[in-house]
């Protein structure tokens, strides 16, 4: 029986990409997420992936809802491994015009999001599963007008290595990328964006942004390495050496 691995934000970006990998590897896949239209584009995509017997399936399940996550877990049976690529808003902006409301929000999209999974996942995860968290490394970049951003990347990471002794032998991890291309930075317009990227790849000892499959690829060890627990591992082009953090 192939192993069965459950990506909760697994619609797009980095998650879809994590998606197609764990399919490559001959599991399967299940993705949640919280759009109709992008879960159906999303099963299309991964039903067009050669060289594997293993299968695709999808739900529309809002992770932030409790009722909805528990009862998603609970009619799956057997999970091996779970990957939480959920986010939100991202409470960006200088630290006097971030509102009450924008902190909630993201909160909610990511620290909230991650929390309510693993505990519902813990219910049919398999004893020798894993868990696999995506933060941010904005976490510990101490970057001006991502203080927001930071604190709710920052209380996802902290995590880590608490769960990873609490609730062994469940292996936890995190996964932190820098700035990578994907639907993630819509919210800004396209100038905005092409400056930030520019600015980044500049930046970085590895001289170009992120792509979805370079932390697909980082989540990919995490999930199969059955020795590793208890770490976030920092996936940003070198970006943290340049800042000298």
């Amino acid at each position: 029986m192939n192993e069965r691995v459950v990506i909760v934000g697994g619609t797009s970006g980095i998650g879809l990409e994590t998606a197609r990998r764990q399919l490559g590897a001959g599991r399967d896949v299940v993705v949640t997420g919280r759009d109709p239209e992008r879960l159906r584009a999303a099963l299309a995509d991964l039903a067009a992936t050669d060289g594997t017997a293993a299968t695709a399936s999808g739900s529309v399940v809002d992770a932030r809802d409790e009722t909805a996550t528990r009862e998603f877990f609970a009619g799956l049976g057997r999970v091996d491994h779970v990957v939480v690529a959920a986010t939100g808003s991202t409470a960006a902006g200088p630290f006097r015009s971030v509102t009450t409301d924008a902190l909630r929000e993201a909160s909610e999209g990511k620290l909230i999001a991650h929390s309510l999974t693993a505990r519902a996942a813990l219910d049919v995860l398999s004893p020798t599963g894993s868990i696999t968290f995506v933060t941010a490394a904005s976490a510990g970049a101490a970057m001006p007008g991502t203080a927001g951003l930071a604190a709710v990347n920052a209380s996802v990471a902290a995590m880590v290595p608490v769960l990873a002794v609490e609730l062994a032998p469940v292996r936890f991890n995190a996964v932190s990328p820098g700035v990578v291309d994907t639907p993630w930075w819509d919210w800004m317009d396209e100038d905005a964006k092409a400056e930030t990227f520019a600015a980044y790849a500049k930046s970085t000892p590895a001289g170009r942004c992120g792509r979805p499959e370079d932390i697909a690829d980082a989540i990919s060890f995490l999930v199969g390495n059955s020795f590793t627990t208890g770490i976030v591992l920092t996936v940003d082009g070198g970006a943290r050496l340049a800042s000298g953090a």
